[in-house]
C-alpha cells in the first residue's frame, strides 16, 4: 500500500470513530435515566446523605461553588468540609458561610490523616469517618451544585451500581486559554467519558461521587481508594472487582473556571495525563488519536498535497469541529467565535502531553509532590455489602 493511501486510511479512520463517539456523546448526555421518571428509585426517596467537600486554598468562585451547597433542595443532608491545615485561607470563608446558614446541618473538620500519597484523599478521611449517613458524597470544592445536586446523583444509582459520578464541564471561561480548558474538559474528556459508560467501561471521575458506605466499608473503607495515586483510579479499579459499574449522571455539573493562562492548563493537563498513563496506560495509548492534529496532517497527502491537501485538511478540521460544536450548543456549553482555536490549541497541545505523560514519574499538585508510581489494589476480604 502507498504512503497516499495510509495516509487516507488514518484520516478516515480516526475521523469516523471521532464522529462516532460526539453521536454516542449526543445521545447520552442530557437523557433523563428511566429512574427519574420515579421520585423514589429503588427504595431512596429522601434517604438521608452527607456530602464531604475537601478544601484548599482559594480559588476564583471559591465562595460561590462552596455556597451552592447550602442551597441544594433536599430535604435530609448534612455538608461536612476538611481542610487539612487550620491557617488554610478557605477556613474563614467556610466557618462564615457556615455561620449564614444555621439551618443546614454543616461543620468543618480540620487535620487529615496521612493514609497515602494524595493529599485530596488524606483530607477526605476524617469527614467520612465522621459522615452520620451511609449514603456520602464525595465533591470537589470548586464544583458548583445545582439545587437538585443529589437528586440526579442518586437518579442515576441502579442495581449493578458501585458508584455514580459526574465528570466537571467548564463554564465561565474568562480568558482564551480558559476556552482551551473548556474544550478539553467538555468536548473531549467528558464525551470520551460517556461514551466510556456506553460501551460499559466506566471511568470514576474523582469531581463529585456518590458512594453507598456499606458498599466500600466491606472492601476496605476509604483507605482503599489509596491504592491508587489518583483516588478516581483507586474507586474504578474497586468497583470493577466488586463486579459492579461506575454510572454517570445525565448530565455533569459545571466547574466555572475564571481566567486561565497557558501555563496553568499546561501543567493541569499533563498530571492528569500522567495520572491515566500510570493507572490505565492501555486506555491511555490511543488519547495520541483523539484530537484533529493527526487526521489533519494525513489528509494532506492523501488528497495529493499542494491546494488540494490543504483544502482536505481545512475539511478535515471543519468535520471535528463542526461536530464539536455542535455537542457544546446542545448541551449549553461554553462557545465562542474562538471556539475553532480552542479546539485546534488543545488537539497541538495533546501531543507532547501525551508525549510527556510516558516519560515523568513525579507530579507536584498545590505544592504537594506526589509520586505516581502504582500500586497493587489492597481490596477488603469481607463480602459486598446489600445495596438498596
Amino acid at each position: 500500500m502507498t504512503g497516499t493511501g495510509i495516509a487516507a486510511i488514518i484520516c478516515l479512520a480516526l475521523t469516523v470513530i471521532n464522529l462516532a463517539s460526539l453521536a454516542i456523546a449526543l445521545r447520552r448526555l442530557g437523557r433523563r435515566d428511566s429512574s427519574q421518571r420515579d421520585p423514589a428509585p429503588s427504595g431512596l426517596a429522601e434517604v438521608p446523605v452527607t456530602v464531604v467537600r475537601p478544601v484548599c486554598g482559594l480559588e476564583t468562585y471559591s465562595e460561590e461553588t462552596l455556597a451552592s451547597g447550602f442551597r441544594l433542595a433536599y430535604p435530609h443532608y448534612e455538608l461536612i468540609f476538611c481542610v487539612a491545615r487550620a491557617t488554610d485561607p478557605i477556613v474563614p470563608l467556610v466557618e462564615r458561610l457556615i455561620a449564614m446558614h444555621p439551618g443546614v446541618p454543616a461543620r468543618l473538620i480540620v487535620g487529615d490523616e496521612r493514609v497515602s500519597d494524595n493529599p485530596k484523599l488524606n483530607n477526605c478521611i476524617r469527614g467520612w469517618e465522621a459522615a452520620r449517613h451511609d449514603w456520602i458524597i464525595l465533591a470537589d470544592s470548586n464544583v458548583l451544585m445545582p439545587e437538585d445536586y443529589i437528586q440526579r446523583l442518586r437518579a442515576a444509582w441502579r442495581p449493578k451500581t458501585g458508584l455514580v459520578c459526574s465528570t466537571p464541564v467548564g463554564t465561565r471561561p474568562g480568558s482564551f486559554w480558559a476556552e482551551v480548558e473548556c474544550a478539553f474538559l467538555n468536548t473531549l474528556q467528558a464525551r470520551w467519558q460517556y461514551v466510556g459508560e456506553a460501551l460499559g467501561l466506566g471511568f470514576a471521575q474523582g469531581k463529585s461521587m456518590l458512594w453507598y458506605r456499606p458498599l466500600l466499608e466491606a472492601q476496605g473503607g476509604i483507605r482503599a481508594l489509596g491504592a491508587e495515586i489518583a483516588e478516581d483510579a483507586a474507586a474504578t479499579k474497586l468497583v470493577r472487582a466488586m463486579g459492579r459499574q461506575v454510572h454517570l449522571v445525565a448530565s455533569p455539573f459545571p466547574q466555572p473556571l475564571g481566567p486561565r493562562r497557558a501555563a496553568e492548563v499546561w501543567s493541569r493537563q499533563l498530571r492528569w495525563a500522567r495520572l491515566r498513563r500510570v493507572t490505565f496506560p492501555l486506555f491511555f495509548a490511543p488519547e495520541i488519536g483523539t484530537g484533529a492534529v493527526i487526521p489533519m496532517l494525513a489528509a494532506y497527502p492523501a488528497a495529493g498535497g499542494d491546494l488540494a491537501g490543504l483544502a482536505a485538511m481545512l475539511g478535515t478540521a471543519i468535520v471535528w469541529y463542526g461536530a464539536e460544536w455542535r455537542l457544546a450548543a446542545r448541551n449549553g456549553w461554553p462557545r465562542s467565535w474562538r471556539w475553532p482555536l480552542a479546539c485546534l490549541a488543545r488537539d497541538l497541545l495533546l501531543i507532547p502531553i501525551w508525549l510527556a505523560a510516558w516519560v515523568a514519574r513525579d507530579i507536584v499538585w498545590r505544592g504537594n509532590a506526589m509520586d505516581i508510581r502504582t500500586k497493587p489494589a489492597r481490596l477488603g476480604a469481607d463480602a459486598p455489602a446489600a445495596v438498596p
